[in-house]
Order: structure tokens, then C-alpha cells, then sequence
């Protein structure tokens, strides 16, 4: 593929943006346009290790253990050992450049992964291993079109939002939508921020201004969710939160571990009833 017509094929998200992002945003929407706009600059780094997004690279170590083996506790589908996940739909919203999204169908589910941003789904698309092309999808859309019409639609076994709810605006309507998209006794699995005076030092002046680990306002103290809240939204929504962990994220080493203290991160799992 010559270098003229690479270049060529990275513009044209950008041309269709233009008119999705206008619909995207006349429905009543979570999403938040100037989230929408600081990701699509960083939407060329997601496979950089050693960049942007290198805690997320990390967090992997953490999360995908924990949504495989919840998932194998509760699925009576798990069969294959290598393949723990085969059988089971999985959606992964905010799944950016597919960093998570992958890892997760090479453990055989078969998965959507959909973003807000429309240059992120061409990154994730653009590495996506062809030998995962039959379980393995990507879309540009919002939660709020995926539910339009959910009634034509598969369900879901788990549904996945990590890093993601710290950067929307209707934290109560996108559980709902969560919620039209998962079978009975589905799984959510949430990672995020606490609000906290804690996550407002550590996770955004030493983590954006500081050590300079993620592009400063890449969050906003006020949009972190206590894990107290996001239960009581859960459980306004017909959801049993069955698991609700605290995280550490050591920079030094750059490696996540499980800790009793949700003052900065958190991961939450909770089954529909």
C-alpha cells in the first residue's frame, strides 16, 4: 500500500465525523462533544505502549482477569479452557483503539467494540488481527443509537464501560441504556475514577500536570463517580452489584494491583436481575 493512499484512508473518518458526530449529537446523548474532541487527537496513540495510554496498557493485567474469570463463574456456556469466553456476545463501549477489545476475543467471545470517535474505531481496525475477523467487530456509534432499536438487536452476556463513565455526562441514563442491552443475569463491568480529594491530586494534578502520564485535561474532577453512587444507580436499574474492588497504579513500575482503598480507582461488576 503506497504512502499516498494510506494518508488518504486516515482522512476519511475524519470527512464522516463531520455528519455522524451532528446526529450523534441530536439525540439525547451522554456523550460529551469536548470528550469526543480531546480523544480524536489522541486516537493515533492507542497501541503505543510507552505513551498515552501505557496505564491502560497495564490495566489490562488487572481487568481482563477479572471480566474472564466473573464470567466463567457465572456463564454455564465455558467450555474450552483455552478459549474461556467462546460462545459468549460481549460489548465494549468506549473501546477506543481496541486495546481491551482484543485481548478479550482472543479469549474466544465474540465482541462489539463501539466509540463515540470515529478515528479511534479506524485505529482499532486498522490492528486488528484478521485471524480474530469472525468474533471481532468495531462500530462508530454512540450507547444511545446502539438502543434505538434494541428490540432488533442480539443481547449481550457482558457489557463493558472501563475508563469510560468519568467522561460522560448522563451517568444515570447511560446505566439504563446498559441495562435494554444485556440478557437476564448479564454482566456490567465498570472501572473508574472515585470522587475524591485523593483522585483529584494523584489522578489528575500528579498523573496530568505532574509525572505528565496522560495529556493534561484529559479528566474532570467533577465528572469521577463515587462508588456509593454508581451502586445506587445500579440498583435503580434492576442491577445486583456483586463485586466492587478498589485499584492501585504504581507509576514507578507501571503495574496496577487489587487494594482495599477505592479512594482513587475502583472496579465494579454487577449482574441484571
Amino acid at each position: 500500500m503506497s504512502i499516498l493512499y494510506r494518508h488518504f484512508i486516515r482522512l476519511i473518518p475524519q470527512f464522516r465525523s463531520i455528519t455522524l458526530l451532528s446526529r450523534q449529537l441530536s439525540i439525547k446523548s451522554s456523550v460529551d462533544p469536548g470528550e469526543i474532541n480531546r480523544f480524536r487527537q489522541l486516537s493515533s496513540s492507542w497501541w503505543n505502549e510507552t505513551g498515552a495510554y501505557t496505564a491502560l496498557h497495564s490495566l489490562n493485567q488487572l481487568r481482563i482477569p477479572f471480566i474472564r474469570e466473573q464470567l466463567v463463574q457465572s456463564s454455564s456456556k465455558i467450555k474450552d479452557i483455552l478459549k474461556p469466553l467462546k460462545d459468549l456476545q460481549l460489548l465494549d463501549i468506549g473501546c477506543g483503539g481496541g486495546i481491551l477489545t482484543e485481548p478479550l476475543a482472543r479469549l474466544g467471545a465474540s465482541i462489539l467494540g463501539i466509540d463515540a470517535v470515529s478515528e479511534n474505531i479506524y485505529t482499532a481496525e486498522y490492528h486488528a488481527d484478521p485471524s480474530l475477523k469472525e468474533n471481532l467487530n468495531y462500530k462508530h456509534v454512540t450507547l444511545e443509537e446502539l438502543c434505538e432499536n434494541v428490540e432488533q438487536i442480539e443481547k449481550y452476556d457482558a457489557v463493558i464501560a472501563s475508563e469510560v463513565i468519568e467522561h460522560i455526562n448522563d451517568v444515570d441514563t447511560f446505566i439504563a441504556n446498559i441495562s435494554k442491552l444485556l440478557k437476564p443475569k448479564g454482566l456490567c463491568f465498570i472501572t473508574t475514577l472515585n470522587q475524591t480529594m485523593a483522585s483529584y491530586f494523584l489522578g489528575i494534578i500528579a498523573a496530568e500536570y505532574i509525572l505528565r502520564m496522560v495529556p493534561p485535561g484529559t479528566h474532570t474532577w467533577n465528572k469521577f463517580v463515587r462508588p456509593s453512587d454508581l451502586i445506587t444507580l445500579f440498583e435503580k436499574n434492576d442491577f445486583n452489584v456483586v463485586l466492587n474492588n478498589g485499584m492501585f497504579y504504581n507509576p514507578i513500575i507501571n503495574r496496577w494491583s487489587w487494594s482495599e482503598s477505592q479512594a482513587i480507582n475502583y472496579a465494579l461488576c454487577a449482574a441484571k436481575n
